[in-house]
């Protein structure tokens, strides 16, 4: 019989490895979660509309609406990415956010990636073509902000 351990806690529980996801996996996913955003981005931009009685014709300014779209799907991804590391999408595809170390994303994390997803995306999506020569196909924007995609698996039924 093993000796007892006289202190409590003096091993902390080992994290498995999860499995990376792979890329066309998480590119299925980006197209489902634009297909979502539509959605978003209407309920953002009509329910204000309509509460206040504005008439459809009303566009905020140029600077001002790109700042408030980027806000609201911040807002967005945040909640969800910090709530249980995984936007509806990203639950249907059965995909999860999680640090480097396999913990979940910190709040400088996530608004980190979030802020790099969009020249990421943006220019060319350069950081969607980064993933081909990354050695572990992660895209720009998870490498920079130490996140990354991770595939859950069914877990062991008991």
């Amino acid at each position: 019989m093993p000796p007892k351990s006289t202190h409590q806690g003096a091993h902390a529980p080992v994290r498995q490895p999860a499995e990376l996801a792979g890329l066309r996996r998480r590119l299925a996913s980006m197209l489902y979660e634009c297909l979502l955003l539509l959605g978003v981005l209407a309920l953002t931009f009509l329910v204000p509309l309509l509460m206040l009685g504005i008439g459809m014709n009303y566009t905020p300014g140029g600077g001002t609406l790109w700042v408030y779209v980027f806000l609201v799907l911040g807002g967005y991804f945040i909640w969800y990415w910090r709530r249980g590391g995984q936007t509806l999408a990203m639950q249907t595809w059965k995909l999860r956010i999680v640090s480097v170390d396999g913990s979940p994303i910190s709040l400088g994390q996530g608004w980190l990636r979030y802020a790099l997803a969009w020249p990421s995306v943006l220019f060319f999506g350069v950081g969607i073509l980064w993933a081909f020569f990354d050695r572990e196909h992660q895209f720009m924007h998870d490498r920079l902000a130490g996140t990354r995609i991770v595939l859950l698996t069914a877990s062991p039924k008991s």
